[in-house]
């Protein structure tokens, strides 16, 4: 785990593009919020595949939404039940269930249905905040520890100078 918060650290500090963190922080939450083996989830993994998604902000916030999901879970119980049970709706989930694909996606599953509608809500609005997040942090922290005497007499360093050519190595 340390290792992956190193490589997400490591990526926030990267000139990765900001929304490219972003959207694999969001498909995170989709991802670790709602239960693992799902219909949709499968749909999620290819869409971070395809798209150009960074994968350690992903994996990070996978796990970081995994946990949180369990301390959610009553919540999210609450939400898929009073969707579940809208007399409103009861149509559309009766006409819902009777195809097979439906079925199979388990959405009648009050907990699964209310973590769908609770991380899909909320995507474009973690979105926008955690691009601007990153974008802060890149503009005044990262650059306030560059400024610092300490980075300037680390980087002017052989052992930094020996890093940075061990480090290429790898990529």
């Amino acid at each position: 785990m340390t290792h992956l918060i190193a490589k997400f650290l490591k990526v926030l500090n990267s000139e990765t593009d900001p929304l490219q963190i972003s959207l694999g922080f969001c498909f995170a939450m989709i991802f670790g919020l709602t239960p693992l083996f799902s219909i949709h989830n499968i749909i999620i993994l290819l869409a971070v595949l395809i798209l150009r998604v960074n994968l350690s902000a992903f994996i990070v916030g996978w796990a970081f939404f995994t946990a949180l999901s369990f301390a959610l879970d009553p919540l999210f119980h609450i939400i898929g039940l009073a969707v579940l049970t809208t007399p409103a709706l009861e149509e559309l989930w009766t006409t819902l269930y009777n195809t097979t694909i439906f079925r199979l996606a388990n959405f009648n599953n009050t907990i699964l249905m209310g973590s769908l509608l609770f991380s899909v809500i909320l995507f474009i609005p973690l979105m926008i905040v955690s691009n601007t997040l990153i974008k802060k942090y890149r503009e005044h922290f990262l650059a306030w520890v560059e400024k610092t005497k300490i980075m300037q007499l680390f980087k002017a360093s052989k052992i930094y100078r020996a890093y940075q050519t061990v480090h290429g190595w790898k990529e």
